[in-house]
């Protein structure tokens, strides 16, 4: 199963790089070593914060120039790939490996840059019961893992050679795919060198006058999907399925507000529900309290080419068990494909506590 969790992942994270049209291509590589720490966000994992983290970040890039109107809208950011190396200096934890894909977004003449990567790690000493049970962080091999890196950004100082350095945030979870699952976040230094490989030959931007755009109240129908498992170790990955209906309504060409509706029928808490009626008795947990739940959130959605990134807060008003509290939210990516139907893969959370990483379709009306 967790081959083909990585295929999904995988293909979902590269499709987000699709482009259309005949472009101007330009290509840099950059490599960046790392030293930090792992962040205590959660006292569970305090005896595996015993050293200082270190690793690499090797990136391919593809500069935008204005072949397509949002990369203009966005100030011309590259998109690349990238891969990490991290050495957790700790035997419990082990090392991780991961491959991304990656877009880098420039501020104040271009000489700040912000990275967000999206991706997958392989962890060499996930958690097993009998020879790692201290490792309650990763409990898979394979984790999903996002980025993100704060450089002060300048290029092409000598023949193409061009110097780095900022602050970086590593982050690896399974999501509930497997538990345990308590993730790590790994706060660094960063510093190396970016590399034209057209040895610092500049190119125009393309430029347009912007139009403003107006879009009616638009409908949506979500069907979401995904297997996890609760925090009870050994309790077993179920599949679960959510039912989404929401409206949005564009603010203009980069985001749209969104409110709406989720039904959740999650097949993990059924498990959860039978074991504490047994288990935890004082709880007043009945093996046969409904474990559906119905939520309203609001959100938003920002577009970036067929790419869209939406983040939701919401709220159940069905609930009948008590799991995580009322509260939710939602962060992921959407692709378009042509103006209706859209695939999705997103995080469904209750704070900084993931439930579930869902892929879904939809259709937009």
């Amino acid at each position: 199963m967790n081959f083909k969790f990585l295929f999904i992942v995988m293909l979902s994270v590269s499709f987000c790089f699709a482009q259309e049209g005949a472009e101007k291509k330009k290509y840099t590589l950059d490599a960046n070593q790392f030293y930090g720490s792992i962040i205590l966000h959660n006292p569970d994992i305090s005896h595996l914060i015993t050293s200082h983290p270190a690793g690499v970040i090797l990136s391919y890039n593809r500069k935008t120039y204005g072949a397509e109107e949002w990369e203009e809208l966005y100030n011309y950011p590259d998109l690349g790939y990238s891969f990490i190396y991290q050495n957790s200096n700790n035997q419990t934890l082990g090392d991780a490996f991961g491959l991304y894909a990656h877009y880098n977004f420039y501020f104040f003449r271009r000489n700040v840059q912000l990275r967000v990567g999206q991706g997958i790690a392989y962890a060499t000493n996930p958690y097993d019961k009998q020879t790692n049970f201290r490792n309650n962080a990763y409990g898979s091999d394979f984790l999903s893992s996002t980025y993100l890196m704060f450089n002060f950004h300048k290029e092409n100082i000598v023949a193409g050679l061009g110097f780095k350095a900022g602050i970086s945030l590593i982050h690896y979870s399974n999501a509930n795919f497997r538990a345990p699952n308590t993730s790590t976040n790994t706060l660094a230094f960063n510093a190396g060198f970016v590399y034209d490989l057209d040895g610092g030959k500049e190119l125009e931007y393309v430029y347009r006058e912007k139009e403003k755009m107006t879009e009616p109240l638009r409908f949506n129908l979500a069907l979401r999907s995904g297997i996890n498992e609760s925090d009870v170790i050994d309790s077993g990955q179920y599949g679960f399925v959510v039912l989404s209906a929401y409206a949005d309504k564009r603010l203009g060409r980069k985001s749209a507000i969104q409110l709406g509706v989720d039904a959740y029928f999650s097949n993990f808490l059924k498990e959860l529900i039978r074991f504490q009626s047994i288990a935890f008795p004082e709880n007043n947990v009945a093996a046969n309290d409904d474990y559906k739940r119905v939520g309203m959130f609001i959100g938003h959605e920002l577009f970036i080419n067929k790419l869209s990134v939406i983040a939701q807060l919401g709220y159940y008003v069905y609930y009948p068990f008590d799991f995580e509290g009322r509260m939710y939210n939602r962060i992921g990516l959407k692709r378009y494909f042509g103006n209706k139907v859209f695939g999705a893969m997103t995080l469904k959370s209750h704070g900084a506590k993931a439930e579930a990483v869902e892929f879904g379709i939809g259709i937009r009306m």
